[in-house]
């Protein structure tokens, strides 16, 4: 027996058969652990489904999932349901401020919110602004005229689809606007999966993530681990003792990780004794993890693929990863795209091959799987080619075996006096001294070079490492022009919800 369609809730019906009552995610919230079944995800979200059908929201409209990431389950409850309404699901950054929520809202201009108590008054904010059919609320908001969660109970259960075609829109996925105005990325269902759906043999075991799941990384765990036969398990507040007891007691064979993430799992006391070893695959990505640490952590967890991963929400199942045989021997490298992806290294001014060894902008290609942008035709035309390349935007380099090196992003280079720096290159170095936790570096505007090299470290804690000393260290591993000339220490970095250092906060802090 297999799913009988391509939608990914076609899977989640099939699992509902299949393995009815089997936990399929769990929510290890701040208030206790949370479980649902594929039964009971496929059911309620046949239930938001009619929610939405019965407010009027139609094929092709689009729905607002702004909803706090400790309610998990009800998330991914929501999206399944928002698929078989025919809807357009439009996950919204629970960290922007109301401002950036209408700017993102005005532009996709939803039909429905669904939402929760902690973000109703921004909800209701939108609902002033917009012409919303409804409002579904997980928790009272005070408003009267918002639906709680528990309207859904009385609603029919049963199959519900209104019926797609595989053109048709699925999500709009706004960017995190590190470098801009965030723009949406729309996702067909042609496109929306990274793994086909299958039969998968259950294992028993769950893959453990904690991205947000509005983000690109957050959304492409909810249906994968069902379809590698794992539960989702889900920590919504990062916490790295809360991780390491998670590990230990559960036992996942996957995981995944931010780079923040990363750093503080490997400098905790604890992790020299830590039992890691269920672990098959830990993949690190959303930014690019210092050589060093990743080095660590491949070390500490032998027995299993340990990759800083490279990809993008405009490239969507587009994947860059490094074979577990490979990465001890290509420190730096994020590995080799996954067939059928294509990519290739242009110069950014002239689209002219660069050969390996050189830097230039980083082009993906994945036949039959474009992405687009929103109701933005001039964005479209200008981030992919005629022929299908995304331009990702950032700088690489290949080796002679056409593993990838990723330096930054284009506007990471800095100019010092018509030397090319990469940032990346110069935070390699801040991170390998010994009291560096984290570093950013950015250009940073000069009257006669043009631009300078600016730093913000955070110290480990109990050290009390200062400039001279830093510097020093700098001196030993970079050419002079490389060198920060001008270094901030601060208590921690700027982050998106992604785990991305928003570089254009530090740099307005320079200017």
């Amino acid at each position: 027996m297999a799913p009988t369609g391509p939608l990914l809730v076609d899977q989640l019906r099939f699992m509902a058969t299949v393995r009815a009552d089997t936990v399929a995610y769990v929510n290890f919230g701040p208030d206790g652990d949370q479980e649902i079944t594929f039964a009971e995800w496929d059911a309620r979200s046949n239930q938001v489904a009619r929610w939405l059908v019965d407010r009027g929201v139609g094929k092709g409209d689009r729905v607002a999932l702004y909803l706090g990431s400790e309610h998990c389950l009800e998330w991914i409850c929501a999206y399944a349901g928002i698929h078989k309404a025919g809807a357009v699901m439009v996950p919204v950054n629970t960290r922007l401020s109301i401002d950036e929520v209408l700017v993102i809202l005005r532009h996709a201009e939803p039909s429905a919110i669904i939402t929760g108590a902690s973000l109703a008054a921004q909800a209701h904010a939108v609902e002033r602004a917009l012409p919303i059919r409804g409002v579904l609320s997980v928790e009272p908001t005070g408003f009267a005229q918002h639906d709680p969660w528990t309207v859904l109970d009385g609603l029919d259960a049963s199959a519900i689809q209104v019926p797609l075609d595989l053109d048709d829109m699925a999500d709009i996925m706004y960017t995190s606007g590190t470098t801009g105005l965030p723009k949406g990325v729309l996702v067909r269902h042609k496109n929306v999966a990274m793994i086909p759906n299958g039969a998968p043999a259950w294992s028993g075991s769950g893959w453990l993530h904690g991205a947000p799941l509005f983000t690109f990384a957050g959304m492409s765990f909810i249906y994968n681990p069902m379809k590698m036969g794992l539960a989702g398990w889900y920590l919504p507040k990062f916490d790295v003792e809360r991780w390491f007891d998670l590990v230990e007691q559960r036992r996942p064979v996957m995981g995944f990780l931010v780079p923040a993430m990363a750093e503080l799992i490997s400098a905790s006391p604890r992790f020299e004794s830590a039992d890691l070893s269920s672990f098959v695959a830990v993949s690190i990505g959303s930014a690019p993890l210092a050589p060093a640490t990743l080095t660590t952590l491949q070390h500490k967890m032998a027995q299993a693929s340990v990759t800083n991963s490279y990809g993008l929400t405009e490239a969507g199942p587009a994947y860059i990863v490094m074979p577990k045989d490979e990465a001890a021997r290509r420190i730096g490298s994020v590995g080799k795209p996954v067939p059928p992806m294509e990519i290739k290294v242009v110069d950014p001014d002239t689209d002219a091959l660069r050969p390996a060894g050189e830097t230039g902008e980083l082009l993906v290609r994945l036949p039959g799987k474009r992405r687009e942008y929103y109701r933005d035709d001039g964005a479209t035309h200008s981030t992919w080619t005629d022929d299908g390349w995304l331009r990702t935007g950032d700088l690489c380099h290949l080796d002679d075996d056409g593993f990838v090196y990723i330096s930054g992003r284009i506007k990471d280079m800095i100019i010092r006096g018509g030397n090319n720096i990469y940032a990346t290159d110069v935070e390699a170095v801040l991170l390998a001294h010994p009291d560096v936790q984290e570093a950013a570096v950015v250009g940073v505007p000069h009257q006669v070079l043009g631009e300078d090299v600016g730093a913000f470290v955070v110290r480990r804690p109990g050290t009390t490492l200062d400039v001279a000393a830093l510097d020093a260290h700098c001196a030993a591993h970079l050419a002079d022009y490389k060198r920060p000339r001008l270094v901030e220490f601060v208590d921690e970095l700027p982050r998106n919800a992604t785990g991305k250092v928003m570089k254009h906060k530090l740099r307005e802090r320079f200017a």
